[in-house]
């Protein structure tokens, strides 16, 4: 099965409010980006991707966990990441039972960690400088 048939059945699996959240979570997802792609990973975990990892999200007992793998080089200004605000590189939203969703936010953050991504591949596609052997004396 492909990772979007997964993904499908974890959320037909989840039959209480984090089936929902998690669908309305890759709802806005693909609103945000239609290029993105769905995978599977870690033996569980959906995953969205367009020029690297975007966000994955996990399903807990009390919360959907839904972690941006650049999200501290993202800017935040509505205050959607909730969780991991200290560390150097993920960010996370963790969203509980009542919760409301800021779509519009939440599509600024996708569409924002995209173009962090796409801005990363290009900065290693770009011709790198040569150096000479060090030990090596220029020629006069």
């Amino acid at each position: 099965m492909n990772a979007s048939g997964l993904i499908d059945d974890l959320v037909a699996n989840l039959t209480d409010w984090r089936g929902a959240t998690l669908a309305s979570i890759r709802r806005i997802i693909h609103e945000a980006d239609p290029d993105i792609v769905e995978e599977w990973k870690w033996m569980g975990t959906p995953a969205w991707s367009h020029d690297g990892t975007v966000c994955i999200a996990n399903a807990f007992k009390d919360k959907v966990k839904l972690t941006f793998s650049q999200g501290a080089s993202l800017a935040d200004p509505d205050k959607l990441f909730n969780n991991g605000l200290t560390g150097k590189q993920w960010r996370t939203i963790d969203i509980y039972k009542d919760d409301k969703i800021n779509e519009r936010s939440l599509k600024v953050l996708i569409h924002d960690a995209v173009g962090y991504n796409h801005s990363a591949v290009q900065s290693t596609n770009r011709p790198h400088a040569t150096r000479g052997d060090p030990k090596k004396k220029p020629e006069k």
